[in-house]
């Protein structure tokens, strides 16, 4: 049997179960909340493992190693930066979250949530960010159809643009009939299959080289600054400055709706502590695996004589020197996984923001039938605007991620942070610092670097600047307010276990 075809039969497997996953998800949701947030009814470990694989992306099967393998260990403080923010995020966020958006109006997208919290009376702010929601992750699916083209580009030596819309039909399927829950239940076996992966292949490609010790010396030969956390010279301003833009994407997960939405769909705030555990160990795994790709593959490359033209395949290029052509295929399956996985849950969640905090806003009531033929019609749309600004790329995988990675980190992370834990948050203040943020984020990426010769990811201006005026305006605009205390003092007790309900 031809090797290509051992590897389309792999894809096919897991193209079918992804859309028997959405099917049996699609006869278990039986309402709009429902096809939106699962009922609030997420057990711990598909909380936790789908955060995980909706999060993390293509950039870790791809952009990830690829940074490792080109830079060497310097670009390991992205992972060390997400390791870290995404600890504090489970520990303090997840719990405090799901307890306020149940006090909240029972709450299910983030801008509700922000409405509510605030007692918005303007609906201003739930707009506002609705807005931000559809605009930032139109550019991030956008992001994972590169990832999708370039993939199908190496694996089978199709055209950029049939592995687009290969990728984007097979999520849209599993996508739009199973919603919030099959993205969830899918993102669980994605989350398996991504971790499987990082594992397995580094650890054959450094037996081929012939064990540890023949691998860092391969390493070495090439370049030995390639196993340096600081490049391998004296510290400078520049390499500090980038050590400090890469630990901070680890800021950007305090503001990811298709992350943090996953804590609001727990069973309850007791959950988060379980889920907290599972989700890093999965995440430390993975990542420690992508690392060892990316630094493994430079000896492997150097050692075989074999050739890579893009960095950002060596785990593709590796697999399919080493691996069985049908396990070369699950492999493949899990590269796909890792996009797909990020691609239903963005979807998800911009069809919530346009339905719940657009359409319900500004429009007329409407029957549930038609809310989730609204919600299915919004996944549509976003995966076809996403689609054409991915028909010609600019940039790397991880530079497209990047941007819009920042621009919910800063829109949205301080807004979330500030809801949770300061009382004398109010909406104006809010909605000044987010909008602050996002247009930080769009000036600083197109006109710092070139005008300040300032390399800095933008996440962090953009995410000091929202704070600075969200704490600003709040204390010139806050007045007593005594059911927003009590709504705060109770998400406090309810996320601390001293009370089952939110009444």
């Amino acid at each position: 049997m031809p090797d290509q075809t051992f590897q389309v039969t792999a894809l096919v497997v897991y193209f079918a179960v992804m859309i028997g996953i959405g099917w049996y998800a699609y006869r278990q949701t039986a309402d709009h909340e429902g096809y939106m947030l699962a009922g609030r009814q997420l057990p711990p470990w598909t909380a936790a493992l789908s955060a995980g694989a909706s999060d993390m992306s293509g950039w870790l099967m791809m952009g990830l190693p690829g940074a490792i393998y080109a830079s060497g260990l310097i670009e390991a403080w992205i992972a060390i930066g997400l390791t870290a923010g995404a600890y504090l995020n489970w520990k303090f966020v997840a719990p405090r979250l799901r307890s306020y958006t149940e006090v909240a109006r029972n709450s299910i997208t983030i801008p509700s949530f922000f409405e509510n919290r605030l007692h918005d009376t303007s609906r201003a702010l739930r707009v506002a960010s609705g807005a931000i929601v559809l605009v930032f992750f139109t550019f991030y699916v956008s992001s994972m159809m590169v990832a999708g083209g370039e993939f199908f580009v190496l694996a089978f030596g199709g055209t950029y643009l049939t592995g687009m819309i290969i990728v984007a039909v097979v999520t849209l399927a599993y996508t739009m009939i199973g919603g919030f829950l099959g993205a969830s239940l899918t993102d669980v076996v994605q989350g398996l299959m991504m971790m499987l992966a990082l594992l397995v292949v580094p650890v054959i490609a450094i037996a081929a080289i012939g064990g540890p010790g023949e691998t860092m010396a391969g390493v070495n030969e090439i370049d030995p600054t390639r196993l340096s956390f600081i490049g391998g010279a004296a510290l400078s301003a520049t390499t500090v400055l980038g050590i400090i833009s890469a630990a901070a994407w680890g800021l950007g997960y305090f503001g990811q709706p298709h992350v943090i939405v996953r804590f609001m769909a727990m069973r309850d705030a007791a959950s988060a502590g379980p889920a907290r555990r599972i989700g890093m160990s999965w995440m430390i795994a993975t990542l420690v695996g992508a690392v060892t790709c990316g630094v493994v593959g430079i000896a492997f490359f150097h050692r075989t004589g074999a050739t890579l033209d893009n960095p950002e395949l060596v785990v593709l290029e590796m697999s399919r020197i080493l691996l069985h052509p049908l396990v070369v295929g699950f492999v493949f399956a899990a590269v796909l996984a890792a996009i797909m996985s990020t691609v239903s849950s963005q979807l998800i969640v911009s069809s919530s923001a346009f339905v719940e905090d657009l359409y319900k806003v500004v429009g007329r009531d409407a029957s549930p039938e038609r809310l989730m033929a609204l919600g299915r019609g919004c996944v549509l749309a976003v995966a076809v605007i996403a689609g054409l600004l991915a028909l010609n790329p600019s940039g790397t995988i991880l530079d497209l991620v990047a941007f819009a990675w920042a621009g919910f980190g800063a829109s949205f992370g301080p807004a979330v942070l500030l809801c949770l834990f300061w009382r004398r948050l109010t909406n104006w203040g809010a909605l000044a610092g987010m909008i602050v943020g996002a247009v930080t984020v769009f000036v600083w990426d197109a006109y710092a670097p070139q005008i300040a010769g300032v390399d800095l990811y933008e996440i962090i201006p953009g995410f000091l600047a929202n704070v600075l005026v969200a704490v600003v305006v709040s204390r010139a605009t806050w007045v007593p307010n005594a059911e927003l205390e009590r709504e705060f003092d109770a998400a406090a007790e309810l996320a601390s276990g001293r009370v089952t309900t939110a009444s």
